[in-house]
């Protein structure tokens, strides 16, 4: 199944395993996804390593696996800088090979010994992959705050705008505390004639600690609101958890009211915290039982 097909029926509701450190293990993985499944999500996407420390070499075969296994639809990330034409034609091998028709296509975060060899922009991976794969559905990422190496939220739409060129079927946002941004950001991305589907991406933070990793890593801002329940919260760990998912759903309630094409989760591996989202867009009524 591919994912810009889902979205032209139906607003999605999907969830992501996000390995926190290294490689996730293909059974874990497996039982990660087993868990979410039974949520009914439209997609589970499968990351690789946090942090640009590697590609993981069991993302393709996870993703299939969650096909496989639990009927799910399956996005598999791919990320190119560093990687030649020859090396993302072999993963895109695997995914043919493993059933999976939809990627995610990232530059990937600078670190060392991950230089330019074919690819400095995702733009020219999303291009390589309709040129050379026409069966694959590609997303692509995009930033309500704009990219942190982006002079300007203007110039980073324009950047967007480029991948949408390029052949991209859909996007996947950064996470993002504050959906008024992201509101403004939908603006933008329409004046600039940006017109294939936004998937809202957002994840529940579980501690004061996360969310300003969070915000270093990704320059997503912290609203008063959300330091007011983590100030209410204290140093108790489980008061901590409870006020970032609950904040979350309380985005994700607004966001569904508001018409996003998607909302997609960034769970951390945790089925409990996805559960809570899928509880969460039931009672408003974005999902049905």
């Amino acid at each position: 199944m591919r994912i810009d097909s889902i979205l032209a029926r139906k607003q999605t509701f999907s969830f992501e395993i996000f390995p926190p450190r290294g490689e996730l293990p293909v059974e874990q993985a497996a039982s990660i996804a087993g868990e979410m499944s039974a949520d009914k999500p439209d997609w589970i996407s499968v990351t690789f390593s946090a942090g640009g420390t590697g590609n993981s070499a069991n993302t393709a075969a996870i993703a299939s696996r969650i096909q496989d296994e639990t009927g799910t639809c399956s996005l598999a990330h791919l990320t190119c800088l560093g990687s030649s034409r020859d090396d993302v034609d072999e993963y895109v091998g695997k995914l043919r090979d493993g059933g999976v028709h939809n990627v995610l296509a990232l530059r990937g975060d600078r670190a060392p010994g991950r230089e330019v060899i074919d690819f400095a922009y995702a733009t020219q991976l999303v291009r390589h992959l309709k040129d050379t794969a026409p069966w694959l559905c590609v997303g692509a990422a995009c930033y309500p705050e704009g990219h942190l190496e982006a002079p300007s939220l203007i110039a980073d739409i324009e950047h967007l705008k480029e991948k949408q060129d390029a052949g991209a079927d859909f996007l996947v946002t950064q996470l993002f505390f504050d959906n008024e941004l992201f509101y403004r950001f939908r603006e933008a991305c329409v004046r600039a004639r940006i017109k294939i589907p936004i998937t809202v991406g957002i994840m529940p933070f579980t501690s004061t600690k996360q969310i300003q990793r969070m915000a270093f890593t990704c320059g997503a801002t912290i609203p008063a609101a959300v330091i007011k329940r983590l100030a209410a919260a204290g140093d108790d760990p489980a008061s901590q958890a409870q006020a970032g998912i609950e904040y979350a759903c309380e985005q994700l309630r607004d966001l569904a009211a508001n018409g996003v094409d998607g909302l997609h989760v960034y769970s951390m591996n945790k089925p409990a915290v996805a559960h809570a989202t899928r509880v969460a867009l039931q009672e408003c009524g974005y999902l049905g039982t």
